[in-house]
C-alpha cells in the first residue's frame, strides 16, 4: 500500500471522528468544514457523503457549501501559502514583477502546489495592508516593502 492511500485512509479515520461530533445538526455544516480542513488540510472529495449523511444533507448541497466559499479546499494544499497581492497599490509598486519571481522561485503557476506541499501560490485582491505595497503573506506572515533582492533571501531562507 503506498504512502499517498494511507495517509486517505487516516484522514478518513479522523474525519468520521470529527464528524461523529457534529451528528445531526445541519447548523454545523459550516464549523465542521472548516474544522476538517484544518485539521487534514483540506476536505477530502471523498468525505462528502459522510458529512451529508451526518449532518441530515444530501452530498450536492454539502459540496454546493464547499463550492460557493473559496477558502474551503477539496485538493492538498501547501504547508505554507503564499499570497501575492495584486491590489491597487501592490500593482502601482511593482507587484507583477514580485509575482513572477516568487512563481520562479518556488516553480509554481498560481493555484498550484508543489508536489511536496511545501507550497501552495494564490494571488489576492487585496491584503490589507496597502502602506507596505508591494507585499506578500507566507502563512500567516506578512512581508512587507518586497523587491527583488527580499523575494531572493526570503525564499532562500525558506528553502524554496
Amino acid at each position: 500500500m503506498d504512502e499517498v492511500k494511507i495517509a486517505a485512509e487516516a484522514d478518513l479515520t479522523r474525519i468520521n471522528e470529527i464528524v461523529a461530533e457534529y451528528s445531526e445538526e445541519k447548523w454545523a455544516l459550516i464549523p465542521l468544514l472548516q474544522r476538517i480542513q484544518n485539521e487534514v488540510g483540506y476536505i477530502p472529495p471523498q468525505s462528502v457523503p459522510i458529512i451529508a449523511s451526518a449532518v441530515g444533507l444530501f452530498p450536492s448541497q454539502v459540496q454546493g457549501v464547499i463550492s460557493f466559499y473559496a477558502q474551503l479546499y477539496t485538493e492538498p494544499r501547501g504547508r505554507n501559502v503564499i499570497r501575492v497581492c495584486r491590489g491597487t497599490a501592490c500593482h502601482v509598486r511593482g507587484g507583477k514583477t514580485i509575482l513572477k519571481l516568487v512563481k520562479q522561485h518556488v516553480g509554481l503557476e498560481e493555484g498550484e502546489t508543489t508536489p511536496d506541499l511545501e507550497y501552495t501560490l494564490e494571488t489576492v485582491a487585496c491584503i490589507g495592508v496597502c502602506a507596505l505595497a508591494p507585499n506578500i503573506v507566507v502563512g500567516d506572515r506578512v512581508y512587507g516593502h518586497m523587491n527583488p533582492k527580499k523575494v531572493e533571501q526570503l525564499f532562500k531562507k525558506s528553502g524554496g
